[in-house]
C-alpha cells in the first residue's frame, strides 16, 4: 500500500490542475484566540472554498484525472454534503452528470447546494451500510464512475493541495491540525507535511462522540464508526483503507473533544474572527480549548475545513 501514496510531484502537479476551479484561499488570525490557547494560531480558511469546503480541491483534482472514456456517464458518490455539493460543482464545470446518494438527515443546506449545482439525488437510510448499497445501484442504473468522497488517491491528492498552500503562506508551523473524517484531508494533510514541511507535526481532531479514528489509531487497525453521536456532521464517517496507512505512518497522534468544546470553537470563530463555519472545522480549536495540544508559545496551523452550516441551526443560539 505504502508504494501507492501520492508523492509530492503528485500534489504539486495537482496543485497545477485544478487551480483554475478554486480559490487560493487566505489564512488568518485572531489576537484574542491566540491569548486564549497561548499560541499563535494561523486558520487556513476552506470555508472560504468553492463550494464552501476543502472538498472542491478533490473533487476537480479526481474529475480531471480520469480520461475521457470514463468521463462519458458521470460520476457518482455518496456523501452527507460537503464532497456531494463540491462533485456536484465539478461535474457542472466540465459539463458532466453527477449522481448524489445522500443520507435523508443531510443538513438541508448543503441538499439545496447539490440540487443548485445540478446533482441529481438519491436519498438512502442515514447508514453506511444503505450508502454504499444505494450507490451500488445508481451505479449499475447509470454507468457512471464512482468518485469516492476520501478512499481515493486523487481526492487524497486533491485535499493535499491545501496544506502545501499552507505551508507557503505560513512557513515554519510546529504543529498542523486537521479534522478528521473519513481521513481525505488529514492523509492529505500528513503526505503535504511529510513533503514540505518536515519540522511540522500533524495532530488529528475529532469528536469524542465519534472516535473511531483515535481507536483506529491507537489499535493499529481500523475500527469501524458504529453509531456516532456529534454535531460534526462531517466526521461521522469510518476511516478508508487508503487513507489509514498514511495517517499510520505520518500524523503524530489524534486527539478527542467534547461537543460543549466544538459549540464553544465554534461560537468563538464566529464572534471574534467574524467567520462561518460548520461544526466539524471548530473541532481542531477545540482541541486546543481544551488543552489536548498541550504546548505553549508555538505556531500552529488550523485547517477550517469549511463553512456549510444552516443558520437556522447554530447550536449556540438561543433557543427558548
Amino acid at each position: 500500500m505504502q508504494n501507492h501514496f501520492p508523492t509530492s510531484s503528485d500534489i504539486l502537479d495537482a496543485r497545477t490542475r485544478i487551480q483554475s476551479y478554486i480559490h487560493k484561499t487566505q489564512v488568518i488570525t485572531n489576537s484574542y484566540i491566540n491569548s486564549l490557547v497561548e499560541n499563535e494560531v494561523f486558520f487556513k480558511c476552506e470555508n472560504f472554498q468553492k463550494a464552501g469546503a476543502f472538498k472542491s480541491r478533490g473533487a476537480v483534482n479526481a474529475i480531471l484525472s480520469l480520461r475521457p472514456d470514463q468521463q462519458t456517464k458521470g460520476v457518482a458518490t455518496h456523501s452527507s454534503g460537503n464532497h456531494a455539493q463540491a462533485l456536484a460543482r465539478a461535474a457542472q464545470l466540465f459539463g458532466l452528470p453527477a449522481y448524489i446518494v445522500m443520507p435523508k438527515n443531510a443538513p438541508l443546506v448543503k441538499i439545496a447546494a447539490v440540487k443548485d449545482y445540478g446533482g441529481i439525488i438519491t436519498f438512502c437510510e442515514p447508514t453506511l451500510e444503505a450508502r454504499e448499497s444505494t450507490l451500488r445501484k445508481v451505479i449499475e442504473k447509470t454507468g457512471a464512475v464512482e468518485i469516492h468522497p476520501y478512499n481515493n488517491y486523487t481526492i487524497i491528492t486533491g485535499q493535499a493541495t491545501a496544506a502545501a498552500e499552507l505551508f507557503e503562506q505560513t512557513p515554519k508551523l510546529n504543529y498542523l491540525l486537521c479534522p478528521v473524517g473519513g481521513g481525505g484531508l488529514l492523509s492529505g494533510t500528513a503526505l503535504s507535511t511529510a513533503y514540505f514541511s518536515e519540522g511540522t507535526s500533524v495532530i488529528a481532531c475529532e469528536p469524542a462522540g465519534a472516535d473511531d479514528a483515535f481507536r483506529s489509531f491507537y489499535s493499529g487497525e481500523i475500527v469501524p464508526s458504529v453509531q456516532p453521536r456529534t454535531i460534526a456532521d462531517g466526521l461521522l464517517t469510518s476511516l478508508g483503507t487508503r487513507n489509514f496507512p498514511i495517517i499510520l505512518k505520518y500524523v503524530e497522534g489524534v486527539v478527542t473533544v467534547s461537543e460543549a468544546s466544538i459549540v464553544e470553537a465554534m461560537r468563538l470563530l464566529y464572534e471574534r474572527a467574524k467567520i462561518v463555519i460548520e461544526p466539524s472545522s471548530a473541532v481542531p480549536l477545540a482541541a486546543l480549548i481544551e488543552g489536548k495540544v498541550a504546548v505553549k508559545g508555538k505556531k500552529i496551523g488550523v485547517i477550517l475545513s469549511g463553512g456549510n452550516v444552516d443558520l437556522a441551526t447554530l447550536p449556540f443560539c438561543n433557543k427558548q
